[in-house]
């Protein structure tokens, strides 16, 4: 009898002993790079330190959102939020609905608009108003339209819609045509009209891989004023360009990641580090650099980081 309480005792010890759900999390990974070595950071963390597991999910801001907030672990974290970008996402499933948590570990972006030293030397070129003169929209025409062409973001970004108004609302559609392409095509342009010498223009932002790979300066632009950026994003309401009114520079943004409430529930564990989880600015910058400019898995930057940072990584982690 004794025997038989103690094996009953011994198997009641061992259920409570395995967690009743395994630490386990999707994650999101929007199309830029900065993005995208953030997530194999959370990625890498969760595999090596947790001992969970990890998926990753290609997604755009939209998508992931509403499934963290669905919280059905198809997308459980979006590793890099800009606010106010997509204050638009927030206001909806963390304000209101509640579904979503938002770090308070952020770090600081800044955007705007860039060319490369060369050209802005060749052009006299420091201000946005500089892409509105005939001559350098002249010499950013590459298509012979009679419009210079400058990249405003991807499909999909709450800034591409900023820029796009910033475009109009800065007098320059008669000047230059807004393109919207992946980021890869933005880059490839790049590299293309530096070493043919012509003019580009594009969006650019800190902390971005951009700065390492080639020689860039970001165009001046009105100090930041509340009063006249007033920005409607399209999930607000379906006439949002004519109803939004941009003549002023972005004010620098608060980045962070954002995770589905559920996450609490099902991977506490994981919920635990994506709250303390910090990185900085030069932190992101060099992580998209080793993936952009070196062509590297990101994955395998994400873990040299990692083994190279343990003692941050143990912070996050509560160690």
């Amino acid at each position: 009898m004794t025997i038989k309480r103690n094996l009953t005792a011994a198997a009641i010890a061992s259920v409570i002993a395995v967690p009743a759900f395994a630490e386990e999390v999707n994650i999101g990974v929007p199309s830029w790079t900065g993005a995208q070595a953030i997530a194999y950071v959370l990625g890498e963390v969760v595999t090596s330190r947790i001992g969970g597991t990890v998926e990753y999910v290609p997604g755009n801001n939209a998508t992931i959102f509403q499934a963290m907030d669905q919280g059905e672990g198809d997308i459980d974290v979006h590793p890099d939020v800009w606010l106010p970008n997509q204050e638009s996402f927030t206001r909806q499933y963390v304000d209101e609905a509640g579904t979503v948590t938002l770090s308070s570990n952020p770090y600081q972006g800044n955007q705007g608009f860039c060319v490369s030293q060369d050209f802005a030397a060749a052009m006299n070129i420091t201000d946005i108003a500089d892409l509105g003169r005939p001559d350098v929209a002249a010499a950013m025409d590459s298509d012979g339209n009679g419009l210079g062409e400058m990249w405003i973001g991807a499909p999909g970004w709450a800034s591409a819609n900023v820029n796009e108004v910033k475009t109009r609302d800065y007098g320059l559609l008669d000047f230059i045509e807004p393109i919207r392409a992946e980021e890869a095509v933005k880059t490839a342009r790049i590299r293309d009209s530096i070493a043919k010498g012509e003019g580009y223009a594009f969006y650019c932002y800190e902390p971005h891989a951009v700065w390492f790979m080639f020689d860039v300066t970001m165009l001046t632009e009105p100090t930041y004023d509340p009063e006249k950026y007033i920005m409607v994003q399209p999930s607000d309401n379906a006439d949002w360009y004519e109803m939004s009114m941009v003549a002023t520079k972005d004010d620098l943004k608060q980045v962070q990641i954002a995770w589905s409430n559920s996450l609490v529930d099902r991977s506490p564990a994981i919920a635990e580090f994506f709250a303390n989880f910090s990185l900085n600015a030069q932190d992101v910058s060099g992580l998209a650099f080793e993936i952009s400019a070196n062509d590297r898995d990101p994955a395998e930057v994400a873990a040299e980081w990692v083994a190279a940072n343990s003692d941050r990584v143990d912070a996050m982690l509560g160690l």
